[in-house]
């Protein structure tokens, strides 16, 4: 009891000295009699402004040229609200209940403090009555406010905790930072604040998310008696918020007596009262409607996109400018992220991928996504995959968290997928920076003996040793080929015996140029990647990737070779109403715009007569690549038209389940019954609606110095020695095999019969030309068809006496005149050979070969 009545006048003394400073400053400091009180009021902190609050940040995408919200992200459920916007049954309920001397009092309270002085003497620990004004009561919450930007839970909590001890200094304190509020600001501005800041239960703070929460209105739209129940809840918003049987019955107590408060002050009248407190809270009254916020609330098809989009707000300046800061201000919020999806496109696109690619199946773990970037600027337009966005803790089928389309970084699979023949672009790049041409002749046989050793590579010093190991072509491809139906048909072995020729580091660096990486993130890597692999085996694909990353390139390929880094964010919008930079473009060359056309022309037979046949969008121009890895693993599509490049996966999330001996529950038309061929049908239909919104062009035609480079044409070596040939051909770069035994020839016997390949084709150095030696009897010779068309000419050379049907083959010509005729055969006209020879017609063609 002494102890109590020692507080009490220590507390009034204060009160005292709290009052007059409130008024006159000077007073206070002048008497004598609180000077010791003055010594400690004097010595606490007087700066406080009720700042930027809490509040949602709202992503945006583009829905028919319109900026639309598809997700709200928030720490806390708060929508700030303007004067004018809060009903006034909402603040007569708060000064009523709360504070009912606050326009005539001024930042404390006398009368307040007085009985919560004389109340503290007869009560016991924790009931004693409180004295804080509204301006009090804003401190507090401003202080807690603060408290959870904390960067750790346990300093949050510490801070939460200083803010409500009740302790004198503590209550000092706040009465100190509550005259200066009151220095600083209106009577209308400090409840106005109040209104937005005050907590309402759970994450639901501010009167405008709480009138949404429990009674699916506005602000501006709250009854008396439905504000009453609002302020009810802050005196203790985990005991009062009417959410369930034990709120409701302690919420009730409260409620009335702020109603006979407003009674008593002449807000409502006697009839409003009396209905009022007869009202039962139960769900029947009180909706208690959710807060709809996170990326699981974003509308349909956008919740992985908003996901994604949280990732990337760390790295933009528009946010802050260090880490720290930008961290802070995305958890206060109030930003608006205009984004760069498209609604439209995005929900054809989910369509598409629900009605090919299933969310679950029995035999394998399946995962599929499909992800569009626009050429020349890098903006992404659609997103999707084949699941549900669930990032609970509950494993549910057909669900995931994971973003397949995005690197590991990014939200995205542990470390990407395996590229397969999507990667061989690259090495046709450096085929060609190298002299070499689309219509090169390059031997597609495997080879179980594939030398490792012949590999150069700057980046690997020492080189490779051994064997390639056992490697195939995925229909069996073998003999000559040229580099432009190889890229169509995508023939390891063509490939492989390219990059032979080549610098593998060099292919690395133009796939690098593309924005190619790795898809795993490595925190021993400074560039937070996984540097790309060149070894011989990555010619096929062996780096894992995001669906995204192949997206992007693709579109630099499409764009004439300038690559531009994705974008996923335009611009941001502060809460100050500010406009703020997104991504900024980033657009830089990455290969020889002539390179990159005979590319693109290469690329173009992939989608005409090639691979991706299937997957061919009706009337436009497509480039681009299929792949499939070792044991159909992983499945792609990627292809571009001139404005807009789409990337399609399908394969396994995770295990090694063969997408070629696994059954669909959808057929893809046109393609064997395989989720293997299911990628096709997906990038078709999904191009056909962005072909619809995005119109393409045509792409530019391959320079002429790109399509026959600078290889050697093999020379007839009929007659010669088999040792003055051997020597020849190998100055020329070509391996030699000496085929054992003699076969009949009209040449003398014991000289080269005939070699093959035939004279006539041009061959890449590195081929391997096999001499078979002549027993000097008659052999046939390939007659000239140059100038006929393919029938005629395949008449003449049976004429000529070969009983195996020549074939026709195909060249690229940028003479009309030449179209639908013979330009060259292989073996070449004169070429004498076995009468079983199949001898190749080639028929000129504008534009691109299959």
């Amino acid at each position: 009891m002494f102890s109590a009545v020692l507080g009490m006048i220590a507390f009034s003394a204060v009160a005292a000295v709290l009052v007059t400073a409130s008024v006159t400053p000077m007073i206070a400091v002048s008497s004598v009699t609180a000077q010791s009180a003055i010594g400690i009021f004097n010595n606490l902190p007087s700066y406080i402004s009720i700042g930027k609050l809490p509040g949602p940040n709202t992503i945006y995408a583009l829905s028919a040229g319109k900026e639309v919200p598809v997700a709200t992200i928030f720490d806390e459920n708060r929508q700030q609200v303007a004067w004018d916007k809060i009903s006034t049954g909402a603040k007569n309920a708060t000064v009523d209940g709360e504070d009912r001397r606050f326009y005539t009092h001024g930042a404390v309270d006398p009368t307040g403090i007085i009985r919560a002085a004389l109340s503290g003497l007869g009560a016991s620990s924790g009931s004693q009555q409180g004295a804080s004004t509204i301006a009090q009561q804003l401190v507090k919450n401003l202080a807690i406010q603060d408290a959870l930007q904390a960067p750790t839970l346990k300093q949050q909590n510490q801070k939460i905790n200083d803010a409500i001890a009740p302790t004198l200094n503590r209550k000092l304190q706040e009465a100190k930072l509550a005259i200066s509020l009151e220095k600083k600001y209106s009577k209308q501005d400090i409840l106005l604040a109040y209104l937005n800041i005050a907590p309402f239960g759970g994450t639901t703070y501010g009167i405008e998310a709480a009138a949404q929460r429990y009674y699916g209105t506005t602000a501006a739209k709250l009854t008396p008696l439905e504000s009453a129940t609002l302020v009810a809840i802050v005196q203790n918003p985990n005991q009062k918020a009417p959410t369930g049987k034990a709120g409701y019955a302690a919420n009730t107590p409260r409620r009335n007596a702020i109603l006979g408060q407003m009674l008593a002050a002449k807000h409502i009248t006697q009839a409003q009262y009396d209905a009022g407190i007869k009202v039962v809270e139960s769900s029947k009254t009180i909706k208690n409607i959710p807060p709809s916020q996170g990326c699981t609330a974003a509308i349909d098809n956008a919740q992985f996109w908003c996901a994604y989009i949280k990732t990337l707000y760390p790295s933009l300046t528009a946010f802050g400018s260090t880490a720290a800061e930008r961290a802070k201000n995305w958890k206060i919020g109030g930003y608006k992220i205009y984004t760069t999806l498209d609604v439209g496109l995005q929900a054809s696109a989910q369509g598409v991928e629900n009605q090919w690619v299933p969310a679950t199946l029995p035999t394998m773990d399946i995962g599929g996504a499909t992800t569009s970037v626009e050429v020349g600027t890098g903006r992404i337009l659609v997103m999707v995959e084949n699941r549900k966005f669930n990032e609970s803790t509950s494993k549910v089928a057909g669900t995931t968290a994971i973003n397949y389309a995005v690197d590991q970084k990014n939200g995205g699979s542990a470390y990407g997928f395996q590229a397969g023949s999507t990667y061989k672009p690259f090495t046709l790049m450096n085929w060609l920076q190298h002299g070499h041409g689309l219509n090169d002749i390059v031997d597609a046989t495997p080879n179980p003996n594939l030398d490792l050793s012949k590999f150069k590579d700057r980046c690997e010093p020492g080189g490779y040793g051994g064997t390639y190991g056992k490697y195939t072509n995925d229909e069996g491809e073998k003999g000559p080929f040229t580099v432009m139906r190889a890229t169509a048909q995508s023939v390891n072995g063509v490939f492989l015996n390219m990059g032979k020729e080549l610098d593998q580091c060099d292919t690395r660096d133009d796939a690098i140029a593309f924005g190619v990486h790795q898809g795993h993130t490595d925190t021993s890597d400074p560039s937070g990647f996984l540097q790309l692999q060149h070894q011989p085996s990555a010619i096929l694909g062996t780096n894992s990737v995001a669906p995204l990353t192949m997206a992007a390139a693709y579109a630099g390929i499409a764009n004439g070779g300038v690559f531009c880094k994705p974008v996923a964010i335009d611009s941001v919008i502060s809460p100050e109403g500010q406009k703020l930079p997104g991504q900024a473009k980033d657009c830089s060359p990455a290969l020889d715009p002539g390179i990159d056309a005979a590319v693109g022309v290469a690329m173009q037979g992939v989608f005409s007569g090639g691979t991706a046949g299937a997957a061919r969008p009706a009337g436009v121009a497509v480039l681009g690549k299929t792949g499939t890895t070792n044991k159909s693993l992983e499945t792609w599509t990627v292809g571009s038209t001139t404005r807009v490049s789409t990337a399609v996966w399908v394969g396994n999330a995770t295990g090694q389940v063969p997408t070629r001996l696994t059954r669909p529950p959808v057929h893809c038309p046109g393609t064997a019954n395989q989720v293997a061929t299911l990628r096709n049908c997906v990038f078709k239909h999904t191009m056909e609606a962005i072909d619809a919104a995005y119109p393409p062009g045509k792409f530019p035609p391959a320079p002429a110095q790109y399509l026959n480079g600078t290889t050697v044409a093999l020379a007839d070596y009929a007659g010669q020695t088999v040792t003055a040939a051997t020597a020849q051909l190998q100055a020329l770069g070509f391996d030699v095999n000496v085929v054992a035994g003699e076969i009949p020839s009209a040449q003398p016997e014991g000289t080269v019969a005939y070699t093959d390949p035939g004279a006539g084709g041009k061959y890449a150095p590195g081929y391997l030309i096999n001499i078979y030696v002549s027993d000097g009897t008659q052999s046939k010779t390939v007659p000239n068809v140059t100038g006929l068309p393919f029938p005629a000419a395949k008449g003449a050379i049976a004429a000529a006496g070969f009983t195996t049907d020549a074939v026709q083959g195909c060249v690229v010509t940028a003479d009309p005149t030449k179209v639908g005729k013979a330009i060259s055969t292989n073996p070449i006209e004169g070429w004498q050979g076995p009468a079983a020879t199949k001898v190749t017609v080639e028929i000129g063609k504008l534009g691109s070969c299959p």
